[in-house]
């Protein structure tokens, strides 16, 4: 089981102190997408492995459809479903830790409706602080996205932490608002600037990131079709981006942002022939070529890391290859999103 040995991993290398878990009451908005899916395994993991006695609360707008697609989380006692919107829900109860994980699933809104999508990340966020006050929340983890540092200059290897944000689009920019609003409320915060990642539960079925594209078309016996090969990106494994997700809470300091992401830059053809050599060594790829000739650097989104690294302890433990390699297995498995 590729999820259970991750779970493992998690528990063994994260650098934080799991038992100030102990007996605590953790509320999680997001919980049922990419990140939460994991943020509830490693959970599920810890607390019974650990007997930490916690308890997780999500917030979701349907759990009947989420314990439904998601069994393995149903008889779980120590988990509870509170049903609503992250701009409209309240907490009854109060809670230690507060992990503020909801974005809006649609990458469609950008284009179509910036406006919604600002305003569903920037007013959750601050109904989310709102009820972090009420419930006495002892820290609060805001997952936010590289997103709000806008384009990164070409000429710049890794992004850090001092360059001043200049989001581009709806998405950076609600982003970075709900950042200061995390960091503006009494509750102490630590906010996860998350760049490019790959791992069980991503859906393959989005084209909007390359990564997935080319897993789904290479599992599918599809040759990879590359438009631009020239962007450099790069890629933390689903496992190290738990480790990394849970130290930063559990050891944070308050109003610090933190990248999180490899350092280990690979440009899109090279992603193309990685996944297709894991998946299928003699798959086609095949590129236009319209791109190479151009004089410009090559685009880059790949994030400089030494911050979380000296003050924290982290570091990527997974490989590159090793991480593709682990996202088409689980796949293969559980035929999931796989067309």
């Amino acid at each position: 089981m590729i999820i259970a040995g991750d779970c493992d991993f998690i528990a063994a290398n994260a650098p934080c102190g799991w038992q100030k878990l102990k007996d605590a009451k953790i509320f999680i908005t997001g919980g049922t997408g990419f990140f939460g899916k994991w943020f509830l395994h490693s959970f599920c993991h810890l607390n019974e492995r650990l007997r930490l006695n916690a308890r997780m609360e999500i917030l979701t707008r349907n759990p009947e459809k989420f314990l439904h697609d998601c069994p393995m989380f149903a008889h779980k006692t120590f988990l509870s479903f509170l049903k609503g919107d992250v701009r409209d829900f309240h907490l009854q109860d109060g809670c230690d830790f507060l992990i503020h994980a909801a974005t809006p699933s649609d990458g469609r809104l950008d284009e179509s409706s910036p406006d919604e999508l600002f305003s569903v990340i920037a007013d959750g966020t601050r109904n989310v602080v709102k009820n972090a006050e009420s419930a006495g929340v002892k820290k609060m983890l805001y997952v936010s996205s590289g997103g709000v540092y806008g384009t990164q200059p070409p000429e710049l290897s890794h992004m850090p932490e001092t360059y001043e944000p200049h989001p581009s689009n709806a998405y950076g920019k609600g982003k970075l608002e709900a950042e200061k609003l995390c960091f503006a409320g009494p509750v102490p915060s630590s906010s996860a600037r998350c760049f490019a990642l790959v791992g069980p539960y991503q859906n393959l079925d989005s084209r909007r990131f390359a990564i997935t594209s080319f897993i789904n078309d290479a599992i599918n016996g599809r040759p990879i079709s590359v438009r631009d090969g020239r962007p450099y990106r790069s890629y933390l494994y689903a496992a190290d981006l738990m480790i990394w997700l849970w130290t930063i809470l559990l050891e944070g300091r308050d109003k610090e942002t933190y990248n999180v992401g490899s350092e280990e830059a690979v440009s899109i053809m090279e992603l193309a022939r990685a996944v297709a050599e894991c998946v299928v060594p003699s798959a086609a790829v095949s590129a236009s070529n319209a791109a190479y000739g151009a004089k410009t650097l090559p685009p880059r989104y790949v994030p400089d890391t030494r911050k979380a690294a000296e003050t924290l302890n982290l570091k990527q433990l997974v490989p590159f290859a090793e991480g593709i390699r682990k996202t088409v297995e689980w796949n293969r498995r559980n035929c999931l999103n796989v067309h």
